[in-house]
This record gives C-alpha cells, structure tokens and sequence, in this order.
C-alpha cells in the first residue's frame, strides 16, 4: 500500500479517538505559542493543549502536532487525555515520516499501557513505521525483518482485530519480498558460477517461503545450479515439483528442456550465458 493510502486509512482508524477533543476554547492561542523553536515549558490546562495539538494535526503540521501531544503527556501525565495524547504522538509522527520517533513513541505507550484497548493499534503502528522503511530487494533488510516481526506479533496476540487482518496482508508482502532478496543473492552467485551457494538460497526461498511468487523460478534455478554441480537426481526432483505445482509456466518448460538435454548426454546451460550444450562422445 502506497504511502497517501496507508495515512488515509490510519487517520481513519483513529477518527474515534479524534472525536473526543476537548472544547476549543483557547486553541488558537495555544497554537500560536508551539513551534519547534520556541518549546519553552508553558503551563496550561490539558484541554488547551490537547486542541492546540489536534489543530495542528488538522493544519497537517505534524512535527508541532507532535509537539504538543508530548506536552500533554509532559504537564498533565494522569489526565485520561495523557494516554491518548502518546498515541496521538506516535501517529503525527508517522505523519511526519519520523519513522523512529514514532516507534519510539508507541513502544513507550506499550510498556505504559499494555493492557490499554488501544494496545493492538500502537503495535500495528510500529509494524506500519518499519513496513514503510523497507528498502529496494538489493540492499539490507533488517527494516523487512523487523516488520514482519512486529506484524507477527500483532497476529499472535490480536488475531480478531482489524488491524491483525490488514497485517496479515503486509506478512505476505515481507515475505514475498524477503524471497526476493534471496533470489537476488542466488542470482548473483549462479553469474559467478558458485553453485553450491546458489543452491542454498533457491532451496531457502523453496522451504522458507513456499507461498510467494518467487518459488517457480526458484525451482528452475535449482534445477540449474543441480546440473551444474553433477548431482542430476536431485535436478529432477526440483523439476518434478516445478511441473507438478506449476505445470503450465515457462519456469517448467525451461527445467524440462534442461532435463531432457542432461538426459541425452548434453553439457548443462547454466542461468546466464553458460557452456553451449554437447553432445558428449560415445
């Protein structure tokens, strides 16, 4: 889900909460006197600072918002506002794309509140601020990893949620993008003809990520590096799963093509540009 959308649906899921601001009354002035300059302690009462702060969440200026939920927190922390506003705070500042600040944010309100309704929420938000920083396939994925951990978890301790249900989704994503970090790697080692080590990331994305998109080719790269190490049984059973769970792909006609050339006493072709199949003398 693309950035806009996924804002869009979080500001939704926290329309309740939005909707029980205090009275207006003296908003505006509040507001006037937050700034990321000028954060000096002002006291004032928690129904001012908490419209000051959803004013400035309406204006979309999140980093202030942000501000003023702490300051909440901060001068009156056992308010019943004082636990909304640190949710508040980890929201504006995903807002804001202050991925960090956020997670530091909702993990504080965890270790506060655990058993708070809202407990189900700020773990989703956490998986939602490291889902966002996932990077491109050919770099590290340690921000994948950790999302897939704080999803999982949300699974495991609120799976009736709706929040659970759109995790499940996002693990689907991670894994299949996970899987394609792996075949990355696998690729990069069948071009350096490391067989052997390319055989070890295609049979990971085969048994550790059996449900994404990744396993027909992967089953094909097997077959590959299989043939290229000499052990060609083991290259037909990857083809023989290859063409029983994907039988109609390109993936299977190519590992087909590739058994059948073994078969008749032909060099393997390997994944990029190999040795030119022949016919091996009697």
């Amino acid at each position: 889900m693309r950035l806009s959308r996924l804002r869009s649906a979080l500001a939704v899921s926290l329309a309740s909460t939005l909707l029980f601001a205090a009275p207006a009354a003296h908003a505006a002035d509040a507001a006037k006197k937050a700034s990321k300059e000028n954060n000096r302690y002002v006291a004032r009462d928690v129904e001012t600072l908490y419209n000051a702060a959803k004013n400035q969440l309406d204006k979309q200026r999140y980093k202030i918002a942000a501000i003023l939920f702490d300051e909440v927190e901060r001068q009156h922390p056992y308010s019943i506002w004082a636990r909304r506003a640190e949710l508040m705070s980890a929201f504006c500042h995903y807002l804001a794309q202050d991925y960090p600040e956020s997670i530091e944010a909702a993990q504080r309100f965890l270790s506060i509140h655990p058993g708070n309704k809202d407990a189900a929420y700020a773990m989703y938000l956490i998986g939602v601020d490291y889902y966002e920083q996932i990077g491109d396939v050919n770099r590290d994925q340690k921000t994948a990893q950790q999302a897939l951990d704080a999803m999982g978890e949300l699974v495991r301790r609120y799976p009736d949620t709706t929040y659970a249900a759109d995790a499940r989704l996002k693990i689907d994503l991670i894994n299949d993008h996970l899987a394609g970090r792996e075949m990355d790697i696998g690729r990069f080692y069948q071009r350096r003809h490391e067989w052997l080590a390319s055989t070890f990331r295609f049979r990971k994305v085969v048994e550790g990520y059996q449900t994404t998109s990744h396993v027909p080719e992967a089953l094909l790269r097997l077959t590959e590096s299989y043939l290229e190490l000499g052990v060609p049984d083991e290259a037909r059973k990857s083809a023989a799963v290859l063409g029983a769970n994907f039988p109609g792909t390109d993936w299977y006609q190519r590992a087909y093509m590739l058994i059948q050339k073994n078969e008749k006493g032909m060099v393997p072709v390997s994944a990029k540009g190999g040795r030119k199949a022949k016919k091996s003398k009697a």
